[in-house]
């Protein structure tokens, strides 16, 4: 899984190196390298395996092909979507227009999200993360903790 957050530097060419522990989880699915994307929601970057990316597909083409929401979703992830492979240190290049999009200037953060993780401009990801830590004690009862381990077994 992604987690936890990791600050690195952009580097002169633009390059920056994914954490280990990103990169060992994504060697270990077998890739060299990872998806990403602009997120909907967020000046972030969403970013994920190529078969997370292929999960969201096949949920793209399984809406009616002649309905505009497919279109749309797939112009919006998948023809946006750009495929970084790890050079030899680890490094990825994110393309100008992804950075612009995140307002990422010279550090990046990396954020786990479980099976999925972003890439934020740390000041911008702050003041989400204090929204979003006040948001999450407010709607806490949604998670519920019960029901999901009993079915599970646990």
């Amino acid at each position: 899984m992604f987690l936890s957050t990791y600050e690195n530097r952009l580097d002169k060419k633009g390059r920056v190196s994914v954490p280990a522990s990103y990169r060992s989880y994504l060697s270990s699915l077998g890739y060299n390298g990872i998806v990403c994307y602009p997120s909907f929601n967020y000046n972030a970057i969403e970013a994920c395996a190529q078969n997370r990316i292929e999960k969201l597909s096949d949920t793209i083409d399984a809406l009616n092909p002649f309905e505009e929401k497919r279109d749309i979703f797939a112009t919006s992830v998948l023809a946006e979507s750009v495929n970084l492979q790890f050079d030899p240190e680890g490094r990825v290049s994110i393309s100008s227009k992804l950075l612009k999009h995140a307002k990422i200037k010279s550090s990046v953060l990396f954020v786990g999200q479980g099976k999925t993780f972003q890439i934020w401009e740390p000041n911008l990801y702050e003041k989400f993360r204090i929204q979003a830590k006040k948001k999450a004690s407010l709607n806490r009862s949604s998670l519920k903790w019960e029901k999901q381990f009993n079915q599970e077994g646990k």
